[in-house]
């Protein structure tokens, strides 16, 4: 166990976590709605610290992540739990296992230190904070963060954008890029489908880590009769677009999981169809995910419409940019690649 990060003590010995927009008052030996944060006599732990359950080199097209580090490496880690409870997670088998398992916390002891030197090992240019959300262990993510800076990697947060200001301001300077599930653009989705979350903070944690100066991009799950609305999806492309039409827009297709598992998956005509919408707003880069060899894998040049980074699942297959500018006709192209 260490003591968590930013939170609060309160009367009798009440804490208040200010990790994510939950914030929630816990009394003694009370857990978060994350399943890995308690009071224990009013002072607030992490339990999950250095309790790692997965661990993989991937690339980071897998993030995803299309304009930060293209073609590169990226070590990934998680711990157990969540603080959502997303009636389709992929994952769930380690997001919800605390509250699948009467709050027990499982994981091989990782610390920071190890962490790193296995992602240097692994000829890995960053590590990702990924699989489960990365802000539940944010101490672990953190403390591994500084030490990667420090031997000169990046750091990468996959997340449900639900932590606070507070959070952010604690990753800038260390979180280098995030890709953020935008889930949807209903407070009730969020309500119902993932576990009693809002919309708005997701919203302005977007805004925030853009403000920041952390590389961003969003990815929205269709699912079926769900969040399949086009008037909404317009809406997610309205929002990402007033904050800044480069940030790339990962529109994936959803397949049966977890609690979702009866539901169909989604057709590749409607991913299409929502990639057109992207465009049609003005946003510059928007892509398939989840569907192999699909021309939505591709980044083109928004000026000429070239294909500058042509892929095929996670693969890159041909890259046509030069000095951060399209190899055709000199557009910049919007991302990092060192």
């Amino acid at each position: 166990m260490k003591e968590a990060y930013l939170y609060e003590k309160l009367d009798n010995n009440k804490v208040q976590c200010n990790l994510c927009s939950f914030r929630c008052k816990l009394g003694e030996d009370k857990y978060g709605i994350c399943s890995v944060r308690k009071n224990i006599k009013g002072t607030l732990y992490t339990l999950v610290y250095s309790k790692t359950v997965a661990k993989a080199t991937d690339p980071i097209e897998k993030k995803p992540l299309f304009h930060f580090l293209p073609g590169s490496k990226s070590y990934s880690i998680a711990t157990v739990g969540c603080n959502f409870q997303c009636l389709y997670c992929q994952n769930w088998q380690i997001s919800q296992y605390p509250k699948e398992n009467k709050m027990q916390i499982v994981g091989e002891d990782y610390p920071p230190e190890s962490v790193v030197e296995d992602a240097i090992a692994s000829g890995s240019k960053s590590i990702a904070y990924t699989y489960t959300e990365p802000t539940i262990f944010f101490e672990y993510a953190i403390d591994t963060a500084k030490i990667a800076k420090q031997k000169g990697l990046k750091n990468i947060f996959v997340s449900n954008g639900y932590m606070t200001k507070e959070a952010i301001d604690m990753m800038d300077g260390l979180i280098d890029a995030a890709n953020i599930d935008l889930k949807s653009f209903s407070d009730a989705y969020y309500l119902q489908i993932c576990g009693g979350a809002r919309l708005k903070p997701v919203l302005e944690a977007i805004e925030y880590l853009k403000k920041k100066g952390i590389w961003v991009e969003v990815t929205t799950l269709v699912i079926p009769e769900v969040n399949d609305d086009p008037a909404e999806l317009m809406q997610i492309a309205e929002f990402i677009a007033s904050i800044d039409k480069s940030i790339p827009w990962h529109i994936s297709r959803f397949y049966p999981a977890y609690k979702f598992d009866n539901v169909m998956p989604t057709s590749v005509e409607l991913i299409r169809n929502i990639r057109q919408i992207g465009l049609s707003m003005g946003l510059k880069y928007v892509y398939t995910g989840n569907i192999p060899g699909d021309e939505g894998e591709h980044t083109y040049c928004p000026k000429c419409n070239e294909i500058v980074i042509g892929r095929y699942g996670y693969e890159i297959i041909e890259y046509k940019i030069k000095d951060g500018r399209c190899a055709y006709c000199g557009e910049k192209i919007d991302l990092v690649e060192s």
